[in-house]
C-alpha cells in the first residue's frame, strides 16, 4: 500500500532531507532518500540517471502533455554552526516553521513537489514527472544532463524555488568572468627583478566599477549587475612578488547575453583605464570554467555561464498558473 500523500508526511520527509547535508557533488545520500520516498508514494518508473538525478512518474488518467516538477537536491555550505539559532541540520519544527539548511532552498519545496505529484496519481490529465537534480548550486549540470538526454519531454516545467506565491516568468542569468594578470615572480627584497601582477589589479577593479555603473535594465527583471568577488594570487607567500593575479567577477545578466559579449565589455572597460599594458605584464579576460564531478562519477568541464530567460506573460501556461494561485490580474 502506498504511503499517504499528506502534508504531515511531506513535512516529515522535508525534515529528514534537511538532516542530510548534500553539498554539490555529494548528493548521493539525499538521492537515496528521495528515491525511497518516491517508491513509498507509488510513483512509477523511478530511476537514477548517470548524473545522479532522481526521476519518477505519477501516472495520470489521460494522455495530456506531461508536466515536470523540479527541485535540486544540493544545498550550499552551512557556514559556522554557532551562527545558527537552530542547528543547520536539525530539521526542527519550531514556532510553526521548519528550520535548517535547505528548508526553503530547496528541500522543503522538493518534499512538497514530490507529495503533490503523488496526490495526483490517477487524477491528473497527463503524467506528472518528478525530477530532482544535482549540482544546481554550481550552475545546473544535473538539469542540463537531464534535458540533453531527451529522456523527458514535458509540456510544462514548474521549478520549486520559493517565490512567495508569485508566478515568476523570467530570471536573470549568472556568469563568472575572470581577469587574469600575469607577470614575473621574484623575492620581495629585490622588486626590480620582478613584474608584479598586482600592479594592474587596482585599475582592473576600477574598470569593473565603471562597467557596473552602466548596465542595461529590464522592466521586469531589473538591471544587470556585476561586482568583483575574489582575487586569487600566486605564489601565496607574503615575501614573494606574485606573477599571477586573477580577479573574479560575479555578473547577473539579462536574457540575450553571451560569453563573447560579456568578455568584450570587460576588455573595453579595462582599455579605458589601462590603454597600454606595461612591459613585463600581460592581461587576459576569460569565462571562468570549473571541472565538476557528480556523486555518480560523471565529470564535465563547464563554462560558468547560465543564461537568463523570459517567457511571454500571455502564454496560456502562465495565465493558468497565475489564476491557480490567485495572482491573475
Amino acid at each position: 500500500m502506498s504511503k499517504e500523500a499528506s502534508f504531515e508526511n511531506a513535512l516529515a520527509f522535508a525534515a529528514d532531507l534537511i538532516r542530510i547535508p548534500g553539498l554539490p557533488g555529494e548528493e548521493g545520500e539525499v538521492a537515496g532518500r528521495v528515491k525511497a520516498e518516491m517508491d513509498a508514494l507509488g510513483l512509477e518508473d523511478i530511476r537514477v540517471d548517470n548524473a545522479g538525478n532522481v526521476i519518477g512518474v505519477a501516472r495520470g488518467r489521460g494522455d495530456a502533455p506531461s508536466a515536470l516538477l523540479n527541485c535540486h537536491m544540493d544545498v550550499v555550505a552551512e557556514g559556522d554552526h554557532d551562527e545558527w539559532e537552530v542547528p543547520p541540520f536539525s530539521g526542527e519544527v519550531r514556532d510553526g516553521f521548519l528550520h535548517g539548511r535547505g528548508a526553503m532552498d530547496i528541500k522543503g519545496p522538493l518534499a512538497l513537489q514530490t507529495y503533490a505529484a503523488a496526490s495526483m496519481i490517477g487524477e491528473a490529465p497527463g503524467d506528472v514527472i518528478v525530477a530532482h537534480t544535482v549540482l544546481e548550486e554550481r550552475g545546473g549540470l544535473g538539469m542540463k544532463h537531464l534535458l540533453e538526454s531527451g529522456s523527458v519531454t514535458p509540456g510544462v516545467v514548474v521549478i520549486g524555488e520559493a517565490t512567495n506565491g508569485d508566478v515568476c516568468i523570467g530570471h536573470r542569468g549568472r556568469a563568472e568572468v575572470e581577469v587574469s594578470v600575469t607577470g614575473l615572480a621574484g623575492h620581495a627584497s629585490v622588486p626590480r627583478r620582478a613584474h608584479n601582477a598586482l600592479d594592474l589589479v587596482g585599475d582592473v577593479l576600477g574598470s569593473i566599477r565603471d562597467l557596473a555603473e552602466n548596465q542595461p535594465s529590464d522592466p521586469l527583471l531589473g538591471a544587470s549587475s556585476l561586482i568583483a568577488t575574489m582575487i586569487d594570487v600566486l605564489p601565496e607567500s607574503r615575501n614573494v612578488i606574485p606573477d599571477s593575479a586573477v580577479v573574479t567577477i560575479d555578473w547577473r545578466i539579462l536574457p540575450g547575453s553571451d560569453d563573447e559579449s560579456l568578455m568584450s565589455l570587460v576588455r573595453e572597460a579595462i582599455s579605458f583605464r589601462i590603454p597600454e599594458i606595461p612591459d613585463g605584464l600581460s592581461l587576459d579576460v576569460r569565462m571562468a570554467t570549473e571541472r565538476q564531478r557528480t556523486y555518480t562519477g560523471l565529470v564535465e568541464e563547464r563554462s560558468l555561464l547560465t543564461p537568463g530567460f523570459m517567457m511571454d506573460a500571455n502564454d496560456p501556461m502562465i495565465l493558468a498558473a497565475a489564476e491557480a494561485v490567485g495572482r491573475r490580474q
